[in-house]
């Protein structure tokens, strides 16, 4: 079980601890000024070893917001990660100057491997094609705010569902809330199979559809995702994914009046410009939302009376490596390589690819 403090996967929480997050950034948002000092003294850590502009500042101010402080770094070439030093190593040494700490990384199930090693909370910004935990609970906060629930809702997925980790975190939490999922997109941007599979399990239904003018009536949430270039291998892979997809006035006319559209951000042009002047278009509104559901989850880790858990992982199989190059494994090879067995199927403790026994 993953230790009470860290969050590494949303599953990591409660149903019930969510919904507590979730109405505590409601009760932020309707009176910030009742919790500007409530985590004096404390400090952040943010690092981030990939690029980002909404998600870091969106955690930064939070943490301002709250009274806090921030440290951190945005650039891992001007650290000793550029030397060579491991992760483990770095996050003993950060573990030392701060309260919490906050890691994006391109690597898949770093935040997890980060959190073997940390004897404060990590939380996980996003790592690599794999999960967004917190882009979820602004999702969350989004959807229950503006639709008033977060049961029994019809949630078009649009875009890169392959490697879109913002669409993979919250296909695991909406799984819990009877949703019914409609993935649109390419044949080859579908979601990986392990998603499929939970959806199934969980009973929630859900249909493939290839075009958004189809799909587009269906839905209560419309939750667009940018063709991300930075996860293609080619250029020329990316090239004929990235403008497949694009929301225009015309096609929100097929909508219901009451669907809101939601995205992750940076939006490319998958969603052309006229659109923000519909009322139905939440997603700079759902980036707001992202402060306070940031506040409440830090000020919750940090007053919590629950005790940080060791992370116990699966069976070690010293001879199996992953096979998904993007594994934190391939490069902090310390790391025990452990795996849940699924069938014939062995499956990553850290990034969740499934490796043929």
């Amino acid at each position: 079980m993953m230790g009470a403090k860290h969050l590494i996967d949303l599953g990591d929480f409660s149903q019930e601890k969510i919904k507590s997050i979730v109405e505590l950034a409601c009760k932020i948002k309707e009176n910030p000024s009742a919790y500007m000092d409530v985590c004096h003294g404390k400090i952040m850590a943010t690092l981030f070893y990939e690029p980002s502009t909404r998600t870091k500042m969106s955690f930064q101010t939070a943490m301002l917001r709250l009274g806090g402080q921030v440290i951190g770094f945005d650039n891992p070439q001007n650290t000793s990660v550029s030397k060579g030093e491991t992760l483990k190593d770095t996050i003993q040494i950060i573990s030392g100057y701060a309260d919490v700490i906050v890691m994006r990384t391109p690597t898949e199930g770093s935040a997890k491997a980060a959190a073997l090693n940390s004897p404060i909370p990590v939380i996980n910004a996003g790592d690599g094609g794999h999960l967004h935990p917190t882009q979820t609970l602004t999702d969350l906060v989004t959807m229950y705010t503006e639709k008033g629930t977060l049961h029994n809702l019809t949630i078009g997925l649009c875009g890169d569902l392959k490697y879109g980790r913002t669409v993979h975190s919250l296909i695991k939490e909406m799984c819990k809330y009877n949703t019914k999922f409609v993935l649109i997109s390419t044949k080859e941007l579908t979601v990986p199979q392990y998603l499929k599979d939970m959806m199934n399990a969980s009973g929630c239904g859900y249909e493939e559809i290839n075009t958004l003018e189809d799909a587009i009536s269906k839905l209560d949430v419309l939750y667009m995702t940018r063709i991300q270039r930075e996860r293609f291998a080619s250029l020329e892979e990316y090239e004929r994914q990235k403008n497949v997809y694009v929301l225009d006035s015309a096609k929100m006319k097929k909508a219901k009046k009451d669907m809101i559209v939601l995205h992750p951000l940076p939006r490319v042009d998958e969603i052309e410009i006229d659109v923000d002047n519909d009322p139905r278009a939440a997603y700079f509104r759902q980036a707001v939302n992202g402060m306070y559901a940031r506040m409440a989850l830090i000020l919750t880790t940090l007053t919590s009376d629950e005790e940080s858990k060791p992370i116990v992982l699966n069976r070690e199989y010293p001879s199996v490596k992953c096979s998904n190059p993007k594994c934190v494994t391939q490069t902090e090879t310390y790391l025990p390589k452990t795996f849940s067995k699924s069938g014939d199927m062995l499956v990553c403790d850290y990034c969740d690819e499934r490796v043929l026994i």
